[in-house]
């Protein structure tokens, strides 16, 4: 009987949550702010405790999760009249890339690093930051990314300077020098220095972010 029981408490349970969600709204299933995500956790403990005590009667489960119900729909009708509310449960979007330009200082604060905006850039499918006019992290945690329009095609001499084929290569991050990027291009901290000097930078630790691809494109953010 006890199996019988948690058999059909299990499927009452599903269908009690899946009500909840579909009440909730679309958006919780596209865009998971942390207050959506807090919201799905609670409902999901709540759903595990009345399953693991069948002792525990049923209601004792089913108020907690339409008082999260109510609560869910009150705060979102609030946000729709008031953008205060809005900003305040969900966040303002945040540019890690500005005109072009690395936002180091949103970055920090977000603690986000470089290979954490570099992963995401691939995810968006743009293997190049010197192609990328802006970058929003939204408050879903999503990426935006819009392009710079196309540049105009670099000079055959520039392009016979660089032989590696393949993805931009970062020369320098967080004023380090990338010493495993100049042996795949086969050059030396001098030639890089001297790349760096002809750009009117004299010190590898006045660059944040630098990077080179195939085609002698370079990207180079500085230390502010």
């Amino acid at each position: 009987m006890e199996i019988l029981a948690l058999f059909l408490r299990t499927v009452l349970v599903y269908f009690i949550v899946l009500l909840t969600l579909r009440i909730m709204g679309k958006r919780e299933i596209g865009k998971l702010s942390l207050f959506d995500l807090v919201i799905s956790i609670m409902i999901a403990e709540i759903a595990v405790f009345v399953l693991e005590d069948l002792n525990k009667p049923l209601l004792e489960g089913v108020v907690p999760m339409v008082t999260l119900v109510i609560v869910q729909l009150g705060i979102a009708y609030i946000s729709l009249k008031n953008e205060k509310v809005r900003r305040l449960v969900e966040g303002r979007p945040a540019f890690l890339i500005q005109n072009g330009k690395l936002n180091r200082e949103v970055m920090k604060k977000h603690r986000y690093n470089l290979d954490d905006l570099l992963l995401q850039l691939r995810q968006n499918k743009i293997v190049d930051v010197a192609d990328v006019e802006f970058a929003i992290l939204e408050p879903s945690g999503k990426l935006t990314v819009v392009e710079k329009e196309e540049a105009a095609g670099k000079p055959a001499a520039a392009q016979a300077t660089i032989r590696y084929e393949g993805l931009p290569l970062p020369l320098i991050m967080d004023g380090k020098v990338q010493d495993d990027s100049l042996t795949k291009l086969g050059k030396t901290r001098f030639w890089l220095k001297s790349q760096l000097q002809a750009k009117g930078i004299n010190d590898f630790k006045d660059v944040f972010f630098c990077t080179v691809d195939h085609r002698g494109k370079w990207f180079i953010d500085k230390k502010r």
